[in-house]
């Protein structure tokens, strides 16, 4: 069985509702980013990020996974299929995928500040930024910031590595570290990428551009996928 490899991002997300992580004015949902999306800002003002997360948990709880979202767990009856997302959204859990990795955390799990492997599912949407677990260490949202590293990378690169079809949906490529995982497909790869404003990458070998949206390419760019078995 063939193995697929996908990188989601924004893009498919927000066409379940679920706003973009920056608007074309260098601001999320009128926050600078410095303000509520740095390890800076969580010590400078632990309220302020916490009710910020807490508005982007209650979207998240409200929205519903999309065709795209539901067109790649189609996949897994014909493929091996690894989704690598940048979101931090469990819409890819709710359609029913199963391997998920998810590279800049998960929205709805809290994690000790002073251990990072104790992580919490989250209790509904509201977080208190004063909240602990039983060892008394004070949590934070689960949520790769700028600064941080992505402890996940590692793991992303190895599957992409052995990738047969690598799909890239949603995101231009411009957010480092995951838009250089194409490079790490073989040239024998088959490549393709769903995305409005995707452009043609002049170094990737097999790769098949698709500017189109994720709701209306995904589920075409599947069906011819299935059909290719």
């Amino acid at each position: 069985m063939k193995r697929i490899v996908v990188l989601t991002g924004a893009g498919i997300s927000a066409e379940s509702g679920i706003k973009t992580f920056r608007d074309s004015n260098g601001l999320w949902e009128e926050h600078r980013i410095e303000d509520v999306a740095t390890p800076q800002a969580w010590q400078r003002n632990p309220k302020l990020v916490t009710n910020f997360y807490n508005q982007r948990r209650k979207q998240v709880m409200e929205a519903l996974p999309n065709k795209a979202h539901l067109a790649l767990v189609e996949l897994e009856k014909q493929y091996q299929v690894v989704v690598i997302t940048q979101n931090v959204d469990d819409l890819h859990e709710r359609a029913g995928s199963k391997h998920i990795i998810h590279l800049h955390g998960e929205i709805l799990k809290m994690r000790s500040e002073e251990d990072p492997s104790m992580i919490y599912q989250s209790n509904g949407w509201e977080m208190d930024y004063e909240s602990t677990n039983a060892h008394g260490h004070r949590l934070r949202p689960h949520i790769v910031w700028f600064g941080e590293m992505v402890p996940k990378m590692d793991e992303a690169i190895f599957q992409t590595m052995k990738a047969d079809i690598f799909l890239v949906i949603g995101t231009s490529l411009e957010v480092y570290p995951a838009a250089g995982l194409i490079d790490y497909t073989s040239q024998t790869c088959e490549k393709y990428i769903v995305d409005p404003k995707a452009r043609e990458l002049n170094h990737i070998q097999n790769l098949t551009v698709i500017q189109n949206t994720a709701g209306e390419g995904v589920p075409a760019l599947v069906n011819k996928l299935i059909k290719n078995v």
